[in-house]
């Protein structure tokens, strides 16, 4: 029933739109590795998708302008992310009654998936306390060194950063430090702080 409300919302062009969103809920959220895939321009599928159906947001990373190039996509709704990643995605698996081999998909990928919910649900919870003039995930122009959360206080100058794994035990800080040197070359004058967030935090 959800899949025949999008296909009427999206008309004829329902296939592209659907083939973007499951790359985009598959981890290929930039527009280059889109067009990539897909061989052909995708820009007015995103503006539509992001500013006509509001599916999807165009986030850029910490310290990046308006208009940077370094744009990434991402799916709003959490139930629309997994239906695109997990059940339409193997729509064939399904249709010829292959549960199983699903199962497994799910099995394998899900604590990848899971990790990028929740890292959607910690940058939530610190937006809503209202401590912070920003708050983003960082990625440099390669699409490397990612850091999960960068909160930043201007009036207070503090900056904190974060890494968000499903299990405390992996959280490696000082590779945080690492990922975070260049940024805070640009904050002198801030305070510091690396934390991690795992789910005990929740």
């Amino acid at each position: 029933e959800g899949k025949d409300v999008l296909i009427g919302e999206f008309g004829k062009d329902y296939g592209n739109y659907f083939s973007v969103l499951t790359l985009i809920a598959s981890s290929k959220t930039d527009r280059g590795s889109i067009e990539s895939i897909l061989d052909m321009p995708v820009g007015g599928f995103l503006d539509k998708l992001e500013k006509d159906y509001n599916i999807i947001t165009r986030n850029r990373p910490f310290m990046a302008k308006e208009g940077s190039r370094s744009n990434r996509y991402k799916i709003e709704d959490n139930f629309l992310n997994f239906w695109f990643r997990f059940i339409f995605k193997y729509r064939s698996t399904i249709e010829i009654g292959n549960y199983g081999y699903v199962r497994e998909i799910v099995e394998r990928d899900y604590e990848m998936y899971s990790g990028l919910v929740l890292e959607k649900y910690f940058r939530a919870k610190l937006i809503e306390t209202m401590q912070y003039s920003d708050v983003k995930s960082y990625w440099n122009n390669k699409g490397e060194d990612e850091i999960d959360i960068v909160a930043i206080n201007d009036m207070n100058k503090t900056i904190e950063f974060y890494e968000v794994k499903r299990n405390k035990q992996k959280i490696k800080l000082s590779i945080l430090e690492d990922k975070a040197r260049k940024i805070i070359a640009k904050f002198p004058d801030y305070t510091i702080e690396y934390k991690g967030l795992s789910l005990v935090d929740m």
